[in-house]
């Protein structure tokens, strides 16, 4: 019997191998510039929501290379799912010994090069996840994929980048971020682009710039540009690309040497239509399905400036409506963006926890089918029977994070990576700075098919699901958790700032040491006490009850509403058939 079940279980993990492959991550990202902030600092948001791909945060270590040397470039799962003949998987985005000694791993088979590139004397530290995120100048990256008219396979040695290799080798290399943006630029000229559509913020201490890029139809090379985002305002890309009319008088825009001469020659502009439109030159508009999109960019434009009362409708895909970047009514601090990442579209018209698949206790998570929309892209005019509304904070979100960079501190110091596993709306961010050596072995242990409580993403993922029990119950002592962690977690970093600067200007090496010291003690603290919570929700809602001691097994039922949505009415109120009940 027992070979039996693991025969079943084996089954349903290649089952769900093989959906997940089918899938890209979909995500929401967000470039705050410093004069948005409250603090002066600039930062950059990403929520990864990639179902249930490698969810590890693992830092890669700087490193020498002989002259002549050359770096290999990986295939990179997250394009276009499960490759084997790379040795490229969703569940494990690579091994080797090219990316540190966390990414070693004997027992696998190692990732095979799709080409290689000139190596650099020196590459810089970095955190990576499934794309890189923060190297040790305080240089940061977010990340969302897009729709475009053509998504190739990879070529190797022809088309051997995709955007996530493009942010670890800009990682590696670059200190601000338009250095990153050129460099970004020269290499899907230089050695080609594969995949889907993509958008990539970029952040250092002074400045934010959005490199967006598409396959090429010539079957070389790839097309890309990339725009500055104005200072005091704020960038939002949610899976559609955001840049719109290419200006080569913009000495704030960058772009591909021969991208209007390729897209004049497969018809996708024409110079009689005025300045070519990226967004409508390379792709179909709209990921997935109407407003899968542009209801994100709506809702974060909407919360941050109420005063502009944006409408969550508009005619198409191509709407202007969202303009590129917005001036915030209030400047930002770093739990705004936390919390912004948290949302559901609660008190609007379309709240999430709201309607019959919400059930009887408001939970926001909305399942896919096979009656929805698939594939990586969605054609706007096609007919869909029907579907569901794309939150910001979505039950399939791998993990999220909120990178800082504060250009009043060394970069060691300055840079800090706020990283939450699972879902933004039941995570509790945790800061790793740029400066430290290492982290948590607990945020860097994740497999997606084995429960684990050593890990941390299984710890916030556990709570998570079990919210959805009785989700309007458990969220609120959620929120109580991330606020008692969260916030004291900011106070204290002001004092491992101050701490940490005293001691760099003495010893640099002493000073990192505490960084990487504080980050794996807080990360460890946290984690234990997010499942020391679990096993204190599980108990509190035991069996559909509210329990605490002295008060168990409170009987709450269901909300007066939903008694009348259910067969409550129709129940066995006397002895007679429910035929007999009228007479």
């Amino acid at each position: 019997m027992e070979k039996v079940i693991r025969i079943v279980i084996v089954a349903l993990i290649v089952t769900l191998v093989n959906l997940m492959a089918e899938q890209v991550p979909a995500c929401t990202t967000m470039l705050v510039t410093r004069g948005a902030s409250q603090d002066g600092s600039v930062m950059v948001a990403h929520s990864d929501d990639s179902e249930l791909f490698d969810q590890r945060l693992v830092y890669v270590p700087a490193a020498d290379h002989k002259p002549g040397s050359m770096r290999p470039v990986y295939y990179d799962a997250v394009a276009l799912g499960d490759r084997p003949e790379y040795h490229g998987y969703v569940l494990c985005r690579y091994v080797g010994t090219h990316r540190g000694p966390t990414y070693v791993d004997p027992r696998k088979p190692q990732s095979i090069p799709l080409g290689y590139i000139p190596q650099v004397a020196h590459t810089y530290a970095y955190y990576d996840g499934s794309y890189a995120i923060m190297n040790e100048h305080q240089l940061m990256f977010g990340e969302c994929t897009d729709g475009t008219k053509i998504q190739p396979d990879p070529v190797p040695g022809k088309l051997i980048f995709y955007s996530a290799e493009l942010s670890r080798v800009a990682a590696e290399r670059c200190k601000t971020a338009r250095e990153a943006v050129e460099l970004i630029g020269h290499l899907i000229e230089t050695y080609g682009y594969y995949g889907t559509g993509e958008t990539l913020p970029i952040g250092d201490t002074k400045e934010g710039w959005v490199i967006e890029m598409a396959p090429s139809p010539e079957g070389t090379g790839g097309l890309w540009v990339a725009k500055k985002v104005p200072d005091g305002e704020v960038f939002v890309a949610a899976n559609e690309l955001r840049i719109r009319e290419v200006d080569p008088n913009d000495h704030d825009m960058l772009y591909c040497k021969d991208l209007h001469a390729i897209a004049r020659k497969h018809g996708w502009w024409k110079p009689e239509d005025g300045k070519l439109d990226w967004l409508k030159c390379v792709s179909l508009g709209e990921y997935s399905h109407p407003y899968y999109s542009l209801r994100r960019v709506w809702r974060l434009q909407a919360r941050m400036a109420p005063s502009q009362e944006k409408s969550p409708w508009v005619e198409d895909g191509y709407t202007k409506a969202y303009p590129f970047s917005i001036k915030p009514d209030k400047k930002l601090s770093v739990r705004d963006v936390m919390n912004l990442y948290r949302d559901y579209y609660q008190g609007t018209e379309i709240d999430q926890s709201k309607g019959v698949t919400a059930g009887p206790f408001g939970c926001p998570y909305r399942y896919p089918g096979p009656m929805d929309a698939g594939g990586d892209t969605g054609d706007p005019n096609a007919k869909l029977k029907g579907a569901w509304e794309r939150t910001i904070s979505i039950f399939r979100c791998g993990f999220s994070y909120v990178c800082q960079a504060r250009d009043w501190l060394p970069d060691p110091i300055g840079g800090i990576v706020w990283f939450g596993p699972d879902e933004p709306m039941s995570t509790c961010y945790v800061p790793f700075y740029a400066g430290a050596t290492g982290i948590a072995a607990s945020y860097y242990t994740c497999d997606t098919t084995v429960v684990d409580q050593k890990s941390a993403w299984w710890a916030f993922n556990f709570v998570a699901n079990w919210a959805a029990l009785k989700y309007n119950y458990m969220i609120k002592d959620i929120q109580e958790k991330q606020d008692e962690i969260e916030l004291a977690e900011i106070e204290g970093i002001k004092k491992i700032d101050a701490l940490a600067l005293a001691l760099y200007k003495k010893d640099p090496r002493k000073a990192r040491h505490l960084l990487t010291t504080y980050g794996e003690t807080q990360a460890n603290e946290v984690v234990k006490a997010w499942w020391d919570f679990a096993w204190l929700l599980v108990a509190r809602y035991d069996d559909g009850y509210v329990n605490a001691p002295g008060k168990m097994a409170q009987e709450i039922g269901y909300p007066d509403d939903w008694y009348g949505k259910s067969e409550w009415p129709k129940g066995p109120t006397t002895y007679k058939k429910p035929s007999e009940r009228s007479r």
